[in-house]
């Protein structure tokens, strides 16, 4: 009996501290498992971007680097405009934006907590333009601001740092926790795969990330060619951009059904 109350206990409590741990996701009002601090999830984000850039070569490439920069910045400032007329900006409070080129054939992009922004050179011949480029960015930089990389962080956690103190694992000290980190944004083949994003993570970004692009002067009509693009260069192996962003005829389809909402913000 004593162990069955012990048992019933510990549910209790595990229940009780999920159900604690669990926030918003600030622009569509879903419940995400939330276990790390934004500050905690800044600060680890800004020492693995620094690191990440110092092992990684920057593109010498003027106009593409150029051009990276600048749909970054454009899309930064539609996510603030969005934010400020749905009273969120201090959801962006700690960011401190950056969009590099990275000198690399890995079809891939990612955006780390903060708005830390890499796009891989090798995705260019797929996004093709300015437009393109803005369907890739505007849909990494929707998982960052949905905080969808501190959920993956959180369940990643609960799930192999089970049987230990969750308090330890988020000093972000151990090896375990680093991979886990880098795993998020498949920075290095050698932390094993990346963490992939759910289907309510990857419907949130296509669809926040169809409004930014649109309110920063992109047609959000062709995220349906860029994804059909994609889906038609993923040959034998996919690249890892479509490990964790499969682009199969439903999602495309999905996506159509967003464009309509989207195109309400776009303005030429």
């Amino acid at each position: 009996m004593f162990k069955k109350l012990q048992t019933g206990l510990f549910a209790f409590l595990i229940t009780a501290f999920l159900i604690q741990a669990c926030s918003l996701v600030p622009l569509t009002g879903r419940h995400q498992l939330s276990l790390v601090s934004d500050a905690d999830m800044l600060s680890t984000s800004y020492i693995q971007y620094d690191q990440f850039l110092k092992e990684n070569k920057l593109s010498t490439n003027t106009a593409q680097t150029n051009m990276v920069k600048g749909v970054g910045r454009h899309i930064q400032n539609a996510v603030s405009t969005y934010f400020a007329r749905n009273n969120l900006t201090d959801q962006l409070n700690g960011f401190a934006w950056e969009f590099n080129l990275i000198e690399s054939k890995e079809v891939n992009a990612w955006c780390m907590p903060g708005g830390k922004v890499v796009v891989y050179s090798g995705i260019l011949p797929v996004t093709q333009d300015e437009t393109g480029l803005a369907v890739v960015m505007g849909h990494e930089i929707a998982h960052a601001v949905a905080k969808h990389s501190n959920e993956r962080m959180s369940q990643a956690l609960l799930a192999q740092m089970g049987g230990q103190t969750l308090a330890a694992a988020l000093q972000y000290k151990s090896q375990e926790t680093q991979q886990i980190w880098m795993s998020l944004f498949g920075v290095g083949v050698q932390l094993g795969a990346i963490l992939p994003y759910n289907r309510k993570q990857e419907s949130e970004a296509d669809r926040l990330g169809l409004i930014f692009m649109a309110m920063a002067g992109y047609d959000p009509n062709a995220a349906i060619e860029f994804w059909q693009r994609m889906s038609q260069n993923a040959g034998a192996k996919p690249p890892e951009f479509l490990s964790t962003h499969p682009s199969d005829q439903n999602r495309i389809k999905k996506i159509k059904s967003y464009i309509p909402e989207a195109t309400k913000y776009y303005k030429k």
